[in-house]
């Protein structure tokens, strides 16, 4: 049976129709605005956000949140953007120490920030129990019964959560006015619950570590939970017990509960395993990736928690794979602790099955200088890749291989120092310097903030870095660069320093897994790199690239029609590695939207 003529409709209902209330106002119940996240630079050049010792600034109304560092080579301050939103016009002095330990870096409210602080502070805390039971109350469809809250309230309490939250992070940021776009409605949280017994693991996923090593990650509000994963090749019969270790950390008045990290192995490649987690509860089920070619990857980004990511997860699930890749951008929790656990409840059927292996983008960035934390706190704890292993001092950037080294896989970093002289750059240097091409002849690439993009939305926000790194992946010869950021679908032709190269990466975007900001519809027809975009279409959807044998693969995006997953774009790809170098040639797609 053909599927139906696509139609793009506002949003999805909610899995549980008793919390379309609260969770509407979760997620804000109003259009949200784009604005670029992630720029750099000092008071001489053009960027907006250098920042002089004594300067005053004026947050214009509704910016975003900044993230601010002082640069190493200058009294300025660098600033990148989080992607949260302010409530209005806050007054804030910046000021910067000349190194001689007088005065160090101080980022100062200009009138009456204590006397905020307290009182938000307050607030917060008198609001904040309550309201998170009854954000869980609402995640489970049902209301609080007791003196304190109905349907209704369940509602009001949730949102007020909200609301103190958010408006305590805006006293924190600098910002810099930007064009903004606005997107269409967002689309209501998924809310997942947690009604099991304390020391029952939740939110389990599953990365790779090393050639043939897993790494098991939950969570158990029982903190005193062992970290112990049991498993075998049958069920209810493990014949292996490996222990890990845990550990918790506290966000304001939110304390997470045990998150446990657990390696397994050796496994052997291609092989199901059944195991169990901290001696309690459910049995879980996981592939391990093949030892050679061919190998599938599904790649999604944006992720979030709504009805399209519900959409987006199903789909993904109605085929097999081997591994998911996914460049940034997760839960959208946005400073909202409990919206991370959430979406670990979300995404566990998918990721306790294969491999995920992630990057961070602006909505994991989650800092609050004035108060003390640091940025990526619950991203770092929850999601723990495999950065030791490839020699990275962070865990914000890191590689992996696959398919027994026929593929090299490397996550970037697009908010953590990136120009040459940071540690990332020295660390993609030597990284990229130990690949073997004859050996391994597919190298990919993962970001957040794209280097290309004729979206209108986030307009240059990776050209710093695509300045900074791009000549490094041009000589390493790397095939494909994926990126997010952009809630979108655009596929580029291979490229370097903004022109055709056949011996460049073909550069895709694919931020467009659900995320609740909705989706970046304007495309620029007159945008200088419009020569160079093959495809593009503003869809939820998902993509999968299929590494067939040494020398080709098959790209493939699909784009969610209702209970249909469409194909809507398929390229084949060369390796860059052999003798060859050619063109990719393009497959299937209609019209461009």
């Amino acid at each position: 049976m053909p599927a139906p003529a696509y139609l793009s409709p506002p949003f999805l209902p909610l899995h549980h129709p008793a919390t379309s209330t609260s969770a509407h106002l979760l997620s804000g119940g109003r259009n949200h605005r784009s604005r670029p996240r992630h720029m750099s630079g000092t008071a001489n050049e053009a960027s907006p956000f250098g920042v002089r010792k004594d300067m005053l600034l004026r947050i214009p109304t509704r910016p975003q949140h900044m993230l601010c560092r002082k640069s190493s080579s200058h009294n300025t301050i660098n600033v990148m953007a989080c992607g949260y939103t302010l409530p209005g016009p806050v007054l804030l002095k910046a000021k910067v120490g000349d190194g001689d330990g007088d005065g160090g870096d101080d980022l100062l409210l200009a009138s009456r920030r204590h006397a905020v602080l307290g009182v938000a502070r307050v607030l917060f805390a008198a609001a904040n129990e309550r309201c998170l039971r009854c954000v869980n109350q609402a995640a489970l469809g049902r209301s609080v019964t007791g003196t304190f809250c109905g349907d209704l309230l369940v509602g009001a309490m949730a949102h007020s959560w909200r609301v103190l939250m958010q408006g305590l992070t805006s006293l924190m940021f600098l910002c810099a006015r930007a064009d903004e776009y606005v997107r269409p409605p967002p689309s209501p949280l998924v809310l997942t619950a947690h009604d099991k017994p304390a020391a029952h693991p939740q939110q389990v996923h599953i990365s790779t570590v090393g050639s043939n090593n897993m790494r098991i990650s939950w969570v158990t509000d029982d903190r005193k939970a062992p970290s112990v994963v049991e498993y075998g090749k049958s069920r209810g019969n493990y014949t292996v017990s490996t222990t890990g270790d845990h550990a918790t950390y506290r966000y304001f008045f939110y304390k997470s509960g045990a998150i446990h990290h657990v390696t397994i192995g050796p496994l052997a490649p291609s092989t199901t395993y059944h195991y169990r987690c901290g001696k309690a509860g459910d049995e879980f089920t996981l592939k391990t990736p093949p030892a050679s070619l061919p190998i599938e990857l599904v790649v999604i980004g944006d992720l979030g928690q709504t009805g399209w990511t519900a959409s987006t997860l199903s789909h993904i699930g109605g085929a097999d794979y081997d591994m998911l890749l996914l460049p940034g951008d997760l839960s959208y929790a946005d400073t909202q602790q409990p919206l991370w656990d959430s979406f670990g409840r979300l995404v566990q059927p998918l990721a306790s099955a294969r491999p995920w292996m992630v990057t961070e983008g602006n909505h994991e960035v989650e800092a609050l200088p004035v108060v003390g934390f640091a940025p990526f706190v619950a991203y770092n704890a929850r999601w723990r890749m495999p950065h030791e292993e490839s020699g990275s001092a962070s865990n914000l950037y890191y590689s992996f291989d696959m398919a027994g080294g026929a593929a090299h896989v490397v996550m970037l970093g697009s908010y953590t120092e990136f120009e040459q002289g940071s540690e990332q750059y020295a660390w993609l240097e030597r990284d990229l310097a130990g690949v073997d091409r004859r050996k391994t002849p597919w190298l990919l690439v993962l970001l957040h903030a794209p280097w290309y993009n004729t979206n209108q939305a986030h307009q240059g926000e990776g050209e710093a870095m695509r300045a900074a790194m791009e000549t490094l992946l041009y000589e390493a010869r790397v095939d494909v660069v994926f990126s997010g950021h952009v809630h979108a679908y655009e596929r580029f032709t291979r490229i370097y320093d903004n022109e055709a190269d056949s011996r460049g990466p073909m550069f895709i975007t694919i931020g467009d897994g659900g995320n609740r900001e909705g989706l970046a519809l304007k495309f620029l027809k007159d945008h200088k790199s419009a020569h160079l975009s093959m495809f593009r279409e503003a869809s939820f959807g998902h993509g999968r690239l299929r590494i067939v044998n040494e020398t080709s693969a098959v790209w493939t995006w699909h784009r969610n029609d209702d209970e249909y997953a469409t194909v809507r774009d398929e390229v084949w790809l060369e390796s860059l590695a052999t003798p060859k170098l050619s063109m990719a040639t393009t497959g299937r797609h209609d019209e461009e939207l």
